[in-house]
């Protein structure tokens, strides 16, 4: 997918370039998949059997069942779509709702409207290597509690949490909890089977992280959960009525195509980002005042380190002018600063000069070290500006 080998990307974490089989496919399902898959004549038909596939690939890379899957337009919108239709309809006998310190905007600001409409909200903070205490998250469930959400791999640091164990250990507390996780950064990074996670209710994806287009996504929701979860909009009857609206059907299609290709790729892609993972610690290590957030149990396409020194923005323009693209930190967030690394207690200056580096298939050593270059000469030109 690489067009310009002078051109080094490093922010995969945000997005990820549209990989040109699936762009095809999208094309190709814009041509010919024209009619509603709603519709009942025959090039309808045509097209919900497409959608029908589509689904099929996505559910299989999670372990689950195709009716488990509902298209959205983005891991956002999944979020929010799971945590509104599940805390609302519960609030007839219960209105806590547990959640962690760290979690994605489409996370924290809907559990924060949920507040102001009368929930009460405890939120678990991160130790200070961006891990979860799980048990924390576990003990803060009672009888009243109606949903417990958390997301599986940080986005900022790529800390990965213990969903499976979180999940049972929510239910063991009350079984009436809805338990939610935001998999947006862990799919096809890390292996989900919902057969191993029981307890686990909702869970959303995002095609923009996978080599998919942006504007699809998919929200897995727990068979024996459909009748508990309440959509916050009303329309038709699409997705069997919990995300109404006529699907996008060609970008519906390249998920699907992105699914099938990056579970065949992922062992080989998670080889890969170790190795560049790797070479990337032991150069930032040899750099004077580096301070690495990100645990090294964290997924090794994503590494977050502060320079201590040149404020982010700064050295993320400085990087930029060099074709070399990495972030200060979630997208989502516009350049505010980061609440992941707040939250684990970094000080004002690790926070405000923090950089997030993330990898995807394509990257290689030449990216890590045109990286590397430009650090060493940004230290010694820019912290004297």
């Amino acid at each position: 997918m690489r067009t310009d080998p002078h051109l080094h990307y490093l922010d995969n974490a945000a997005t990820t370039l549209v990989d040109p089989a699936v762009a095809d496919a999208v094309n190709a399902a814009m041509r010919s998949c024209w009619a509603n898959p709603s519709s009942l004549y025959e090039p309808a038909i045509l097209a919900e059997n497409k959608l029908s596939a589509a689904r099929g690939k996505i559910a299989k890379t999670l372990g689950c069942a195709k009716d488990e899957i509902y298209f959205t337009a983005c891991g956002s919108e999944s979020n929010n779509l799971a945590i509104l239709g599940a805390a609302i309809p519960r609030q007839s006998w219960g209105n806590k709702i547990v959640t962690t310190g760290f979690e994605h905007p489409s996370v924290q600001r809907p559990i924060r409207a949920l507040k102001d409409r009368g929930f009460t909200v405890v939120e678990i903070p991160p130790e200070p290597d961006g891990s979860l205490d799980v048990q924390k998250l576990i003990d803060a469930v009672d009888k009243s509690t109606v949903l417990a959400a958390c997301m599986a791999v940080n986005n900022e640091t790529g800390a990965v949490q213990d969903i499976a164990r979180l999940a049972a250990g929510v239910k063991a507390q009350n079984s009436r909890t809805a338990v939610h996780i935001d998999a947006v950064q862990a799919w096809l990074r890390i292996p989900l089977d919902m057969k191993k996670l029981p307890g686990v209710d909702t869970l959303a994806v995002s095609g923009h992280k996978v080599h998919a287009p942006k504007g699809i996504g998919a929200l897995y929701l727990c068979d024996n959960q459909r009748q508990h979860l309440r959509p916050p909009y009303l329309g038709g009857h699409q997705e069997r009525g919990i995300r109404p609206g006529t699907e996008n059907l060609p970008y519906a299609v390249g998920l699907g195509l992105a699914a099938e290709q990056g579970a065949k790729r992922m062992k080989a892609s998670a080889r890969n980002a170790a190795a560049l993972n790797a070479r990337l610690r032991a150069g930032v290590a040899g750099l004077p005042g580096i301070t690495i957030h990100s645990p090294q149990n964290a997924v090794p396409e994503v590494l977050n380190f502060s320079t201590n020194c040149v404020n982010s923005q700064t050295f993320i323009s400085y990087l930029s002018d060099r074709q070399i693209y990495v972030s200060g930190g979630s997208a989502c967030d516009k350049g505010e600063p980061s609440h992941t690394l707040l939250a684990m207690g970094c000080d004002g200056k690790a926070v405000a000069t923090a950089l997030r580096v993330s990898f995807c298939a394509d990257n290689d050593e030449a990216d890590v070290d045109a990286l590397l270059d430009a650090l060493r000469a940004g230290l010694a030109e820019l912290q004297h500006i």
